[in-house]
């Protein structure tokens, strides 16, 4: 353990965008001053943020040009609303006019506001079809997944479209959260208060053994940089054979899980013997199933 290491988790938005980036090459778009808040918040007496809770800008990474967005969790759990989306869609857009080296996604989010659920859902829509145009034009989009509120809902899905993800055992990933599980299915179908199973389902190790995930690392800012660092020349091209490769990593996983309902009982077929063993990669049936970005064009 790096005695020097500083949580990821613990970071806030703009802590990660100081200590992950090149020192002080941060430039931020509609920064606080600018005021740009929800519309929506207000109308209902719920307090706002002068960044809507969520930081855009332009930056360096290890001297190559990165446009980056940081969400923050700690306001409303990071969630999308109408300003945040268009913030996310107005950088993704740019970056296909000033072609970056890459796109940094900085993702902390439960989802989309229940305050302005339907702007937040368009949001999202737009922020999708954005990501996708941006990786249609060969700019890698990386996503960062670390923070204490995970990376569910629709957020969940706009990491799923990205070219890589970096992820560490803290974090989580997934479409629905364990709450939402729970309160739509009950307690028998989903315990969110039982942690382990949540880690089990979610978690970063869980992720990243099934090759849902692309990196795994600590839970320290270094890692991090280094290993969005190492994912700059991550463009996987969206090809039909690309997303036929997709499908088969899906269909492997289902043949290889054989109905198995628990993380741990899948993990032994899938040949790790222990919970506390994460190998270098990942397993070799599901690996070969998803094509290597550094083999293929860009």
């Amino acid at each position: 353990m790096n005695p020097r290491r500083i949580s990821y988790a613990e970071c806030s938005a703009r802590e990660r965008l100081a200590r992950l980036l090149d020192e002080g090459s941060f430039h931020e778009w509609l920064p606080p001053a600018e005021r740009v808040t929800s519309p929506h918040l207000a109308q209902l007496g719920v307090p706002t943020s002068f960044d809507d809770g969520v930081a855009v800008g332009r930056a360096g990474l290890d001297g190559r040009e990165v446009f980056v967005a940081a969400q923050e969790g700690a306001f409303m759990g990071g969630g999308v609303g109408e300003v945040h989306g268009a913030k996310l869609v107005g950088l993704l857009r740019r970056a296909l006019r000033d072609r970056p080296d890459a796109v940094l996604l900085l993702a902390e989010s439960g989802g989309v506001r229940l305050h302005e659920a339907n702007a937040g859902l368009i949001a999202v829509s737009e922020v999708m079809r954005a990501l996708l145009d941006v990786r249609a034009a060969g700019i890698p989009v990386i996503v960062l997944i670390g923070g204490a509120n995970g990376c569910f809902g629709g957020m969940g899905i706009v990491a799923a479209c990205a070219d890589h993800i970096v992820i560490s055992d803290l974090g989580r990933h997934a479409m629905s959260g364990p709450e939402v599980i729970e309160a739509s299915s009950g307690v028998e179908e989903f315990d969110s208060r039982d942690r382990g199973l949540v880690w089990r389902t979610t978690g970063g190790k869980h992720r990243y053994l099934l090759g849902d995930c692309d990196q795994l690392v600590e839970d320290d800012v270094a890692a991090f940089r280094a290993a969005a660092i190492r994912a700059l020349g991550s463009s996987r091209p969206l090809t039909l054979q690309a997303l036929e490769a997709e499908h088969a990593l899906l269909a492997a996983r289902l043949a290889l899980a054989q109905g198995e309902v628990d993380a741990l009982a899948l993990w032994r077929r899938l040949g790790i013997t222990g919970a506390e063993q994460v190998p270098d990669a990942r397993v070799p049936q599901i690996r070969a199933m998803r094509p290597n970005p550094q083999e293929q064009p860009a």
